[in-house]
């Protein structure tokens, strides 16, 4: 009965804490210059949830390489938060590259079919994909580090995120009290993410910084954020 009692309690704190409905809106740019623009949802409907990204390019980056990626991330909400059962990437000027992976939780494995080819790889507990990873700071107590397995759908690796600081960040969308992480790597060939998390806004990401380990820096700001 404690138990049950426990469980409840979680589902109904996590229900407070995160709204069902988000739209957000950000602005790309790469050394002072806007590259793209990524507009987001997430529904939430009982234990279901639905992400979805699309990213255009802009600017100069439009005139080099007009591009569209879509991302869609699909799965339940759980007592940990959310739980992918569907992961789906889509570019429009290069099919190649597109991916599309199924969570079997049952079997512990990733399905992932990219390249015309599919395979198998271990499903750690708690494994996000690379859009859900985003939204599931929501469902997480903000801590000195966080760990999460995330997927890119094609493999599954483990992220660190160490908290750097607490500080008043300013957006195009308004200022937030934000908890900034950046993520922990060891091999200087690893790609580094940081992110700023508002900590009035449901923990959601107000800002994140993708570091290639070539020297591209590419920022992605908040521009408009609705939630209900």
């Amino acid at each position: 009965m404690k138990l049950l009692a426990a469980l409840l309690l979680a589902v109904s704190s996590l229900a407070r804490a995160a709204p069902s409905e988000i739209n957000a809106e950000y602005q790309l740019t790469s050394a002072g210059m806007s590259i793209g623009r990524v507009v987001e949802s997430f529904v939430r409907k009982g234990d279901t949830y639905a992400i979805q990204s699309v990213t255009r390019s802009e600017g100069v980056l439009k005139l080099l390489m007009d591009d569209q990626i879509v991302l869609s991330s699909s799965g339940r909400v759980v007592a940990g938060g959310l739980q992918p059962l569907a992961f789906a990437q889509h570019r429009a000027r290069d099919a190649s590259r597109d991916v599309d992976a199924t969570f079997d939780w049952e079997r512990g494995v990733l399905r992932s079919l990219s390249e015309g080819k599919q395979v198998e790889v271990p499903l750690p507990r708690e494994t996000q994909d690379r859009l859900s990873v985003m939204y599931q700071f929501m469902n997480l107590e903000r801590g000195a580090t966080v760990v999460m397995p995330m997927s890119n759908g094609r493999k599954v690796e483990l992220y660190t995120y160490r908290l750097v600081k607490e500080v008043r960040l300013a957006t195009l969308a308004g200022e937030f009290e934000t908890a900034h992480y950046e993520r922990v790597v060891a091999n200087p060939k690893e790609s580094r993410t940081e992110v700023w998390l508002a900590k009035d806004r449901f923990n959601f990401p107000v800002k994140v910084v993708f570091d290639d380990p070539k020297g591209l820096r590419v920022e992605q700001s908040l521009v408009a954020l609705q939630a209900r």
